[in-house]
């Protein structure tokens, strides 16, 4: 019960973001309108620490964006895991920033948005990092056309569904 708590003041904060402030991803239209973000319900079976295979040799890797520009991130690693009984793997980034794991599930154009989802892990140290597929998120291009966000790379793209995080976001006037 506790788990499920802590996702739902993050997501009240995270409307609160999106309904009001200046740097929302929300156009003022969309804002006028906007009811709060859809989710899946939390799903703690969707939350793991997991170990992390860090590659040979780190290579920086240049992602393309929705608008056609690239961004350069380093390749760190790769997680394994199992979803569902099914055995997938995920690379893991970086940039000065820190770490970034963009996934596209088997749902991605029926309930999540068709470009992927994000997720920042937590490192824990040693190679160990939290994966909550509950807090995964829409890039900003899933709300509006004016933001620019790095495509999910083809070894981010799952087989399976990953029910929890955010779902797909409807508004009559996304992308203008």
């Amino acid at each position: 019960m506790e788990i499920v708590m802590d996702y739902q003041a993050t997501r009240r904060e995270k409307d609160e973001f999106f309904a009001a402030h200046p740097q929302s991803p929300l156009r003022e239209d969309q804002k006028a309108v906007f009811q709060g973000l859809n989710y899946f319900p939390p799903n703690p079976a969707l939350r793991f620490t997991l170990t992390l295979t860090p590659f040979a040799e780190r290579k920086n890797v240049e992602i393309l964006t929705n608008t056609g520009d690239v961004q350069v991130y380093a390749r760190l690693g790769r997680f394994s895991f199992e979803v569902e009984g099914q055995k997938v793997e995920l690379t893991l980034y970086g940039n000065q920033y820190g770490y970034f794991l963009p996934f596209v599930d088997s749902l991605a154009g029926l309930e999540t948005y068709p470009a992927g989802r994000y997720l920042e892990p937590e490192g824990l140290g040693q190679n160990r990092f939290i994966v909550d597929f509950n807090l995964a998120y829409n890039p900003y291009c899933a709300y509006n056309d004016d933001w620019s966000c790095p495509l999910t790379p083809p070894e981010n793209r799952l087989s399976v569904p990953i029910r929890a995080g955010e779902k797909l976001f409807h508004s009559p006037s996304n992308h203008k």
